[in-house]
């Protein structure tokens, strides 16, 4: 039997294919090790705790990258979904004793199954509408974890569970947020570089090129933004047990901002960019910390100098730059020969 899953999807007419893959598979290939070696550098366990959410904001961006930056779906409620995903923990390991390993799974699981039922109604809707819908959705969870205080805390919020050895160490979680960061990030990779990605980019260029040539236009979307649910739910998770006590607070229309604007700043099309952009912007906060007063001001004016100087982001500069260095070590400059243009020269007009 042959697999259908790669050949029933074609790619719309007109829509350019692919960009090559930048050619820094060295810097790739040496992401996975930094981030194992970065607890051995760091200072402190607050450093170590600050990489280990980056590392957590990222299991949900990897996912709504998808969404936002190939199929061009503009989704800025995922923060409920992440809230969904840090209850699930809290209520099944806080007050029932699940192991947390299983019941983060669950948590992935309802978060894609909440992401599927989102997705049916919403994502018929144009642009803003859908936008609309997912900030809506975002509002009520946000809402109903007040109101059902005896489950959920209600204001108050809970106690977050801690995983068990070897992940109860702040070393062993961030090992343990890096492992599943990881597997998240060649999934994402996987499903953008094959035919379904390409169909997400038809998709987002031109939804009625890719109609035209066949492409589900609504099944693939649904695919997308219900995977990215399940890493918003996984996210919640991983963000609960970090945080250690979780509020209905915590989840504010803000964060899901932030989500979003990593793949803005970081660029659209690619991996590696957003991965970029979630780091800056959350380091971002920690450099202008002494400047208390002109901390948000900073935040303003980088955001707005990223946008305007390198508008297809910060994935798209790096690969200029790599590129632009590979090139000049390619190609050496070329040398005149200038004994043979002197002889050219001096031969009479009728021998040439």
């Amino acid at each position: 039997m042959t697999s259908t899953t790669s050949t029933n999807l074609p790619v719309a007419a007109g829509t350019a294919a692919l960009p090559a893959a930048p050619r820094w598979r060295t810097l790739a290939r040496g992401t996975p090790l930094l981030a194992l070696a970065l607890p051995l550098l760091v200072g402190n366990d607050y450093q170590l705790h600050v990489l280990t959410l980056i590392g957590v904001y990222w299991v949900l961006v990897a996912g709504l990258n998808l969404v936002v930056g190939y199929a061009g779906q503009l989704s800025v409620g995922h923060v409920g979904l992440l809230a969904i995903g840090a209850y699930t923990l809290v209520i099944l390991s806080g007050r029932f004793g699940v192991d947390p390993l299983l019941a983060t799974a669950v948590a992935g699981v309802l978060g894609g199954l909440c992401g599927f039922l989102l997705g049916l109604p919403s994502l018929r809707l144009p642009g803003f509408y859908f936008a609309m819908a997912t900030l809506a959705f975002s509002l009520i969870v946000t809402e109903q974890l007040v109101a059902h205080s005896t489950l959920t805390g209600g204001g108050a919020g809970m106690l977050a569970p801690q995983f068990g050895a070897p992940f109860d160490t702040s070393r062993g979680f961030y090992y343990l947020v890096v492992a599943i960061g990881l597997a998240v990030t060649w999934l994402a990779w996987n499903l953008s570089r094959r035919m379904w990605g390409r169909g997400l980019v038809a998709l987002r260029d031109s939804d009625v090129a890719a109609a035209a040539v066949g492409i589900p236009l609504f099944r693939l979307k649904l695919a997308a933004f219900t995977f990215s649910g399940v890493t918003a739910g996984v996210a919640g998770s991983l963000f609960a047990s970090l945080q250690n006590y979780i509020t209905p607070e915590a989840f504010m229309f803000e964060l899901g901002m932030f989500f979003f604007i990593c793949i803005i700043i970081g660029g659209r099309g690619n991996i590696i960019g957003p991965f970029a952009g979630t780091v800056v912007l959350t380091l971002l906060p920690e450099v202008a910390a002494p400047l208390a007063k002109l901390g948000n001001l900073l935040y303003g004016v980088l955001l707005l100098a990223a946008v305007l100087l390198i508008p297809q982001g910060i994935g798209a500069a790096v690969a200029g730059w790599v590129e632009r260095g590979r090139s000049s070590r390619r190609a050496p400059p070329i040398a005149p020969e200038l004994s043979r243009l002197a002889a050219a020269l001096s031969k009479p007009e009728d021998a040439r």
